[in-house]
């Protein structure tokens, strides 16, 4: 078999979005954002500002995707517009820091939540830990519909919990008005919730890497990547409100978990648990999507050669990329175990946001190099939605290059880093093994 088979529907596009996105961010940025914020309607601007700021590049993808549903997404992508060079580095980032380093950070994640209820060691959290990634592996491993279908059941959990904290919050009956803090509006205020808010949104690319297995891509990848982000911009912004109807902003300023407190005060002693079992759910969503689509990356590259061959092999009886998504997690246990996940983890967003800004670029760029190819569907607002994503990514690179000196100049370091790598791949004498498409 030379292709991998389109088996994933428009619902399962729009719950791997909404499930790889929402992570852990939404319990507990709050707190950050409100230190760095005077009042309500400030942080409920940028959280919607960010929102629609990605919705832009997601609408820049869909061009993308429908135009070019093949697997590997981003990858593919970057290739048609600036060359395999830069779709080398976009990879390279993606499989070296970004999907393994996420994977990490929300599987110790969903270690020390379960402490609340089970009482672990930090040896037994980080077998957890291991488990989970292994577990979901498997479940990706035997078929992009068991996948898809884990998929589905813990977003749904997910979706479902968020919105019995979010209705608990609105309706308590005491709640609290949002105060103002003391804190002024500043340029770094602003700019560092920004950045927050931009975190809480990432993984809205993700989707691209599988396009190449969803079902009609044309119709389904458009409609469900917007259905998909709407959805996160909702949940978001009411979460938000529901946080700030029962905590000021002061208070959200001194709680580290904002989700904990909103759910005990609305819920009472029992709220406390049943927000540790909602963000439960999310990570293993999230961490389900991270190991869904991220291993599509590498087998792409295979396929054009710039990569080990053996990551371009599709598993005889379960049609997946089986190698890839076995040697993603062996490297992600590797990151885990050494803990070295806590400083990819710091240079992967920054590095990232550089792809996903000349991801956006090569809306630009494809209308002028290939102005006759089919494009089922057009970004909604071009040139205008392009062009502010790019301003803002180019404001919110610069402004981490000023206040994160050490983290960015990092980022841009583990881009180099693909350079000799390509070198090697670009000059090896392999055979190309057929494109994904």
């Amino acid at each position: 078999m030379d292709q991998l088979p389109r088996r994933l529907g428009a619902v399962d596009v729009a719950l791997i979005m909404i499930g790889v996105i929402i992570g852990s961010g939404i319990f507990l940025l709050p707190n950050a954002i409100a230190r760095h914020l005077p009042s309500g309607p400030a942080m409920l601007a940028v959280w919607v500002a960010a929102g629609i700021l990605s919705y832009f590049g997601v609408l820049a993808y869909a061009e993308l995707g429908a135009m070019m549903p093949a697997t590997g997404g981003q990858y593919v992508y970057l290739r048609e517009a600036f060359g395999p060079g830069c779709a080398f580095v976009s990879g390279w980032v993606f499989l070296l820091a970004v999907m393994p380093g996420s994977i990490s950070f929300l599987a110790v994640g969903f270690a020390i939540y379960l402490d609340q209820f089970i009482p672990l060691s930090p040896a037994m959290r980080e077998i957890v830990a291991l488990a989970l990634i292994f577990v979901l592996t498997a479940a990706n491993y035997a078929g992009v519909k068991q996948g898809a279908w884990v998929q589905r059941i813990f977003t749904s959990l997910k979706i479902a919990g968020l919105l019995l904290l979010i209705g608990s919050a609105a309706l308590a009956p005491h709640a609290a008005r949002a105060g103002a803090s003391l804190a002024p509006l500043t340029y770094r205020g602003f700019g560092f919730a920004m950045g927050a808010c931009l975190m809480a949104y990432n993984g809205w690319s993700y989707v691209s890497f599988v396009a190449g297995e969803i079902e009609n891509p044309k119709r389904n990848l458009p409609r469900a990547m917007a259905i998909g982000m709407g959805a996160v911009i909702i949940l978001y912004v009411t979460a938000n409100m529901a946080y700030l109807n029962v905590l000021t902003v002061p208070q959200m300023a001194a709680t580290e978990r904002v989700g904990a407190a909103a759910a005990q005060r609305a819920m009472g002693p029992a709220g406390a648990r049943l927000l540790a079992a909602v963000v439960m759910l999310s990570t293993v969503g999230a961490i389900n999507g991270n190991i869904l689509t991220g291993p599509r990356i590498s087998f792409a590259q295979a396929r054009d050669g710039l990569f080990f061959a053996r990551f371009g092999h599709i598993h005889p009886r379960f049609q997946t990329p089986a190698f890839a998504i076995a040697a993603q997690t062996v490297w992600t246990a590797v990151l885990l175990v050494t803990s070295s996940y806590e400083t990819l983890i710091a240079y992967a967003m920054l590095s990232s946001w550089i792809v996903y800004a000349l991801g956006v670029a090569a809306v630009w760029v494809l209308r002028r190099k290939a102005p006759a190819a089919e494009r089922p569907y057009k970004m909604w607002g071009y040139p205008y939605t392009m062009w502010a994503f790019l301003l803002v990514s180019a404001w919110y690179l610069g402004d981490s290059l000023v206040s994160q000196p050490t983290p960015s100049l990092m980022a841009f370091a583990v881009c180099a880093a693909a350079i000799p790598f390509y070198v090697y791949w670009r000059t090896r004498p392999v055979k190309k093994g057929p494109q994904a498409s």
